[in-house]
Formats: structure tokens, sequence, C-alpha cells
């Protein structure tokens, strides 16, 4: 499933090779931290959000089979 998220995120990302991953895993949950430049911050979200709000719709479409559930948080660097 990450790489379903690297796929999608490198798609928008200018600075690819700045782009952070943090995964940690809970039992069934587990959390994807995307870590980015301020300067891709804008185009990973996207206008309103659109863009993150389809990459969680597509990650949580392809977990199903799986049975765990995936929680995408977007931060800039420097927030961590």
């Amino acid at each position: 499933m990450l790489d379903l998220i690297k796929y999608i995120v490198n798609q928008f990302a200018e600075k690819k090779d700045e782009i952070d991953y943090i995964v940690t895993e809970n039992g069934d949950l587990i959390n994807v931290t995307i870590v980015l430049d301020e300067d891709d911050m804008g185009k990973v979200i996207g206008r309103q959000g659109k863009i993150a709000k389809a990459l969680r719709t597509i990650v949580k479409s392809a977990s199903q089979k799986s049975g765990k559930k995936y929680n995408i948080e977007i931060k800039e660097k420097g927030e961590i």
C-alpha cells in the first residue's frame, strides 16, 4: 500500500527526493505521515484538499481486502 501512496504523491511533487514517509503500525491501524517540502504542500494537497481527499479515498478502497485501516497525514518539513 505504501508503494501506491508513494506513486500518487510522486505524480504531484516536484522535489521527489525530499519526501519522507513515516509509517507507524498499531494493530490494524496504520498511520502514514507524508513529510513534504514547503513548495510541494499545495501541489500534493490540491485546491480545497481535493487531491488529498482523493488519495485517502483510493487508499481506503484498495486496503479493504487487507482488513487494515490507513490514516494519511500530510505535513510540512519542520512540523515534525
